[in-house]
């Protein structure tokens, strides 16, 4: 991540999970002073206890240096305004942005928004996925609510909530190897190099039996992949996959250096490229989370990114069975 793009972080979770609650402690953390906050337009606005008198149109001025803003449009233009602002001195400073989603929404079409559109990608650098888990409730509401394991299938990160109310231990057994942080300061933090990389491709992928539908796959294709054949790959993954794929994250090793790949929902997006591996760890690893899609077929598909260097290949599924 380029030190002048700021960080964001997008703040998930269902209805009644506490992400105010969490949000409104995050804030009063010295380490979080400087950050810029945008509530969804249906979240829970509820930040009353942070919140001071003075205001500017729809940003308010929080304790602790912070900024509240209700995203009262379009998110990538909601950022566009708080960066246009920030360099015209209009509002104070700040270090990061924390977005909190409403509960019942699906965080997907914000995530491609924080990783793909321009008026984002200039300015800002997307972190992570932070998604509030109700010990209380959680587990009971996954069979109503599908909403639930995609919330969790998209995050990176995790806290757990309402441990004085229920008994946290099945949740915790539930994200078993998941990142679950206690602290609401590193929760927001920005890690460098191997940590946040490693972060990014672990997800829930251990609890991966207990989603309704949504499994992760992890897979090693072996090196080197050409950009031809990530090309052709991404193509037959978004025709053939569609949404169904909800998100893919990536280190693999290129032609001409390491890059890390991310796609939500059959959209893929620019690959961030590196001269060597940012971990102790030299293999390509490429994990796919997705709903009702056999483990096999996304295996099939890996084939497509033995595409020689400077061809342009489509592929069908059709196709590649056949070869087997």
């Amino acid at each position: 991540m380029s030190a002048a793009k700021t960080p964001v972080f997008l703040l998930t979770g269902f209805l009644g999970s506490g992400k105010t609650t969490l949000l409104n402690r995050a804030l009063k953390e010295p380490a979080l002073a400087n950050t810029a906050v945008v509530v969804n337009e249906l979240g829970e606005i509820g930040l009353d206890q942070a919140v001071i008198a003075q205001a500017t149109d729809n940003v308010v001025l929080l304790d602790a240096g912070c900024l509240c803003c209700a995203n009262t449009g379009a998110l990538h233009e909601t950022l566009a305004d708080l960066d246009g602002r920030r360099a015209r001195g209009e509002i104070p400073p700040f270090e990061r942005v924390i977005i909190e989603t409403s509960g019942a929404a699906d965080p997907a079409p914000l995530l491609n928004v924080l990783l793909g559109h321009p008026l984002v990608t200039g300015a800002y650098a997307f972190e992570a996925t932070v998604c509030a888990i109700d010990a209380q409730h959680f587990l009971a509401s996954r069979t109503e609510y599908p909403e639930l394991d995609k919330q969790v299938a998209l995050a990176e990160r995790f806290y757990v909530t309402k441990g004085d109310l229920a008994d946290p231990r099945p949740v915790l057994d539930f994200l078993k190897d998941a990142e679950i942080l206690e602290s609401p300061a590193e929760l927001f933090s920005t890690y460098g190099g191997a940590r946040k990389y490693q972060a990014s491709l672990q997800g829930p992928i251990r609890s991966r039996e207990h989603f309704s539908g949504i499994r992760a796959h992890a897979f090693r294709p072996p090196p080197p992949i050409t950009w031809a054949g990530w090309s052709a790959w991404s193509r037959l993954a978004r025709e053939e996959f569609g949404a169904r794929l909800i998100r893919v994250k990536g280190l693999l090793q290129m032609e001409d250096g390491i890059a890390f790949v991310q796609g939500v929902q059959g959209v893929f997006h620019p690959p961030q490229r590196f001269k060597d591996w940012p971990d102790d760890d030299h293999a390509n690893r490429l994990v796919c989370i997705s709903r009702d899609i056999p483990e096999e077929d996304i295996a099939l598909t890996l084939a497509a990114l033995n595409t020689p260097a400077g061809t342009q290949a489509i592929y069908s599924m059709r196709e590649l069975r056949a070869r087997t």
